[in-house]
């Protein structure tokens, strides 16, 4: 018998003696078969979407949705683009700039909100030092000098703020790789996108605009729905794609610890 017939009578008796893999789609739980049948309105879907794309810095991607989706934006579109460039001027270090601009777009902000004027001098406190041993090879004086003229005469006003500041001093002591974990953390691009996500919701609040996006509200009743759901033992799904992770790690997360930003490759960050 030919080499070929035999591989074939064999492979036949495989698939006849081999028990059948089942094919059966596992059945969907009921409350998933529920959802499907709600009707979201797709109106209400665009509305969202342009209210993320405006509260977080999408200035292009706002136009764009809104020529396609053929409706109109809440907000100017190149009020948006203004605070991108705050936000953009903070990720790069350049806090100088950043406080130019907000002055420009609202000369009485910072004035009214001294925590957030503090947090801004206190982040330019921290990119001085973190410039000395590269544009002056380990000069601390223009960061002593900084901290001597804008942060100190603030410090005693508020206790937070005297803490603060000595915190942001011990830089000047160790050594980079021999910093305290708790103090290295402020050379970490995490809180340049703290003071800029604090400077974005306070410009849009001083428009009159939501401070956060609708999308990071619903999500947070999303899941505390689905907490108190489970602990009221309600029949649920296992697992249901997002909700408590989110939760727990805080949109403000976003996993995200890099600074490049063009505008439009980054929201800003909640």
């Amino acid at each position: 018998m030919p080499v070929q017939k035999l591989e074939t009578t064999a492979t036949t008796e495989n698939m006849m003696t081999s028990p059948s893999t089942s094919t059966t789609t596992p059945s969907r739980h009921a409350f998933e078969r529920r959802l499907e049948e709600v009707k979201i309105s797709k109106t209400d879907l665009n509305a969202l979407v342009m209210d993320y794309l405006i509260s977080e810095g999408y200035p292009s991607a706002a136009q764009k949705f809104a020529s396609e989706a053929n409706i109109q934006p809440t907000s100017a579109v190149d009020s948006i683009q203004e605070r991108v460039a705050i936000r953009e001027a903070i990720y790069r270090g350049d806090i100088q700039s950043a406080i130019e601009r907000i002055n420009e777009l609202n000369p009485m902000l910072l004035e009214k909100d001294e925590t957030l004027h503090f947090a801004l001098l206190r982040l330019q406190l921290v990119e001085l030092i973190r410039s000395c041993g590269t544009t002056s090879p380990d000069d601390p004086t223009p960061a002593i000098n900084f901290a001597t003229t804008e942060l100190a005469p603030r410090a005693p006003t508020n206790p937070q703020f005297l803490e603060d500041l000595e915190r942001t001093m011990t830089l000047l002591i160790f050594e980079r790789k021999d910093l305290p974990p708790q103090i290295a953390t402020l050379l970490e691009p995490k809180l340049r996108k703290d003071v800029a996500q604090r400077v974005n919701e306070a410009l849009l609040k001083e428009q009159g605009e939501r401070t956060k996006a609708k999308l990071f509200n619903l999500v947070h009743l999303r899941a505390w729905s689905e907490q108190k759901a489970r602990e009221a033992k309600k029949d649920l799904p296992e697992h249901m794609g997002f909700g408590l992770d989110l939760m727990q790690n805080g949109h403000g997360k976003n996993n995200h610890d890099g600074m490049q930003s063009n505008g439009e490759a980054e929201a800003m960050v909640a």
